[in-house]
């Protein structure tokens, strides 16, 4: 777990709000199934979904100064600086009552990634990602009926290259530090959930689950036992019985 410090209310005499929280990064392909996958997590294991995106359309919807700022850069097509995306990010991990987050699209590229960790101080738990062909991304985009001005052929193929060129590269960075959960995003649904499901299952649960098969094991075991012809002392009859596994 990471310590988040509002740097937003830094210079400003405010007293900095510290707490200990635990981030996942979302990360996939435009039409991977991420958006459905994070709505999943948040109802089974507690999370709270942030999008950068969501983040800077509310700030300029606010009408604030910083608001103003973030609109005048997106008409003149200028980037919005990472810090400026990281510090929104942080005031809405300050203002939740929760200490789990996922932020999903986000970070973007590397220029993101180190903003975050050095702003914050927070390092991922984990990445999640969901890998899925462009094939069947951009079947899924083209088929969808959200009537998004982005979903045509050619501003979806840009997407897939923007992903491939800026995103990638911060999979492979937490990937060399073993922090990337990988998940097979063309399946179904609810096969590409239970995949999700094993990766966020408390501990706890899942010793549950395999004490549960041992458990289920040994009783089929004895039941085979029982079944097998025995001798006339009642004993087992050792050249029909079962082998036991070791």
């Amino acid at each position: 777990m990471g310590t988040v410090v509002d740097a937003t209310n830094k210079g400003n005499g405010s007293l900095a709000i510290e707490k200990k929280v635990k981030v996942v990064f979302v990360l996939g392909g435009p039409g991977s199934g991420k958006g459905t996958q994070c709505a999943n997590i948040v109802e089974h294991f507690g999370y709270t979904h942030l999008s950068a995106g969501d983040l800077l359309r509310a700030e300029i919807k606010s009408g604030s100064e910083n608001g103003t700022m973030i609109q005048n850069m997106i008409k003149e097509g200028k980037i919005v600086p990472s810090e400026v995306t990281v510090k929104l990010l942080q005031r809405a991990m300050e203002e939740s009552e929760n200490d789990k987050f996922l932020i999903d699209g986000f970070p973007r590229n590397e220029e993101n990634r180190a903003a975050f960790e050095n702003v914050t101080g927070i390092v991922p738990e984990f990445v999640l990602f969901f890998d899925c062909s462009e094939e069947e991304m951009e079947k899924r985009l083209l088929s969808r009926n959200q009537g998004r001005e982005d979903d045509n052929i050619d501003t979806i193929r840009k997407r897939f290259k923007v992903f491939v060129d800026s995103s990638l590269p911060v999979i492979e960075y937490y990937a060399s530090k073993e922090k990337v959960r990988k998940i097979d995003a063309a399946k179904p649904i609810g096969e590409v959930f239970e995949a999700v499901k094993a990766i966020f299952a408390p501990v706890h649960e899942k010793i549950l689950i395999l004490r549960r098969g041992c458990i289920n094991n040994s009783l089929t075991m004895f039941k085979a036992i029982q079944a097998k012809p025995t001798t006339k002392a009642g004993c087992l009859d050792v050249r029909t019985a079962p082998a036991i596994p070791t």
